[in-house]
């Protein structure tokens, strides 16, 4: 196949000099350019549809532009072959077709690593680095740029290296890397679906799947091109010693991560405190946990804060928890008359709990009054206390204000002694 494709650039070589050549250019950039259209016009169709574009028609979206272009090149081929040379158009046939195929192949691999970044701001550059090497195979330059590369050597500890054998260990560890995090995104993917599994036993294992998966991916992509990991020996020291005194808490947190996965203290949904932070856990990394307050504000809590302080898990072993609300009567107020109007205002919200059923206290004779306490359990603590605290203050005041009852001022009495 090599020797075809050396006969083929050759008469292209022989084309390039004959005025015909432009009537191959003409015709392949026509069908670049309505196989671009017909891309574009597929694309406006789906952003029409709106919603969720359906996973078949992303990926034609993918190939829509080398497979149309590629099949407008196969028919002018023969129409333009009756006239003129197709040395051009014959090589742009396993061009387009290997284009195609590379654009398949990251858009399975997009659909089994959803959740690295990475990768979706660098496909296009992967993308290109790949066809570009499968370019340069099929138009016969890749052995010349090998040679060229195998020419700069230089020497690491012990083993000599070459730019050849060093850039080949990166494409191949990139790969081994690829398909660790799709096979990584694979087994995620069934864990999140596994409902009789804890939450966090699901994220712990799918964390745990990804590391050990990469960690092989490393021992088995550099062996593969020659490079000897005992080399990389020294180089692991010194990023030993820079974790050991640049990343401890970065290293702590971690590790921490894994801990609260492990021990399953905190879990996804539960309202928790720690420090002067409060809100519903929403997302448990490695790193750090995410607790969304009530007033939409989300804080990002290191997990070492976590671990190593006193957390207050509203919702850990029980969900229900006790609200209360101080009230202060005069001391002219009948006080059984009072906490019975404490105890209806709370009965009358749908959210307080009839058992245990709400209580009322009372907590301290004040200064200017009697200090009454309304208690009562709930338990949906993440969807907040103000709305059905306000809810059951606004029925006490107006039963007390039709009951006569009065809420009390802070008052003081001025007694002038001698003088007149």
């Amino acid at each position: 196949m090599q020797g075809e494709f050396g006969a083929l650039l050759r008469e292209l070589w022989q084309d390039l000099h004959q005025p015909d050549i432009i009537w191959q250019v003409a015709v392949l950039a026509a069908c670049v350019g309505l196989a671009w259209l017909v891309d574009r016009a597929l694309a406006r169709r789906r952003k029409v549809g709106g919603g969720t574009t359906p996973l078949h028609q992303r990926g034609i979206g993918r190939i829509a532009l080398p497979l149309t272009a590629l099949g407008l090149v196969l028919v002018a081929r023969p129409l333009l072959a009756q006239w003129h040379h197709v040395n051009l158009l014959s090589l742009a046939v396993p061009l387009l077709l290997s284009l195609a195929v590379i654009r398949m192949v990251f858009f399975v691999l997009r659909l089994g690593v959803r959740n690295v970044a990475w990768l979706a701001s660098f496909e296009k550059v992967f993308s290109l680095v790949a066809w570009s090497i499968v370019a340069l195979y099929i138009t016969g330059l890749l052995p010349g740029i090998i040679d060229l590369l195998e020419g700069v050597q230089f020497t690491v500890g012990k083993q000599k290296l070459n730019l050849w054998l060093v850039l080949q260990g990166v494409g191949v560890l990139l790969t081994t890397l690829l398909v660790a995090l799709w096979i990584g995104g694979t087994i995620e993917a069934r864990l999140m679906a596994a409902s009789g599994l804890d939450s966090n036993l699901r994220v712990l294992f799918s964390r745990l799947s990804k590391a050990l998966l990469i960690v092989l991916a490393v021992m088995i992509g550099l062996p593969l091109v020659g490079i000897d990991l005992t080399t990389l020996s020294v180089f692991g020291g010194a990023l030993g010693v820079g974790l050991g005194l640049g990343l401890q808490k970065i290293a702590a947190n971690y590790i921490s991560g894994f801990i609260i996965l492990l021990d399953r203290s905190i879990r996804i949904g539960n309202l928790i405190s720690v420090g002067n932070d409060r809100g519903q856990v929403t997302q448990i990394t490695t790193r750090f946990t995410v607790l969304r307050g009530m007033t939409g504000v989300e804080a990002i809590v290191p997990n070492e804060m976590l671990v190593a302080s006193v957390v207050q898990n509203e919702s850990y072993s029980d969900p229900k928890v006790r609200v209360a609300l101080p009230v202060q009567v005069a001391y002219a107020t009948d006080l059984d008359r009072a906490m019975a109007i404490l105890v209806e205002a709370a009965l009358a919200q749908p959210r307080v709990l009839r058992d245990p059923p709400p209580k009322a206290l009372v907590t301290l004779f004040a200064d200017s009054g009697i200090n009454l306490e309304l208690g009562f359990w709930i338990e949906d603590p993440e969807a907040g206390t103000g709305e059905v605290r306000s809810a059951i203050y606004l029925d006490i005041w107006r039963e007390f204000k039709a009951a006569g009852m009065e809420i009390p001022f802070p008052q003081r009495e001025i007694r002038i002694l001698g003088g007149s």
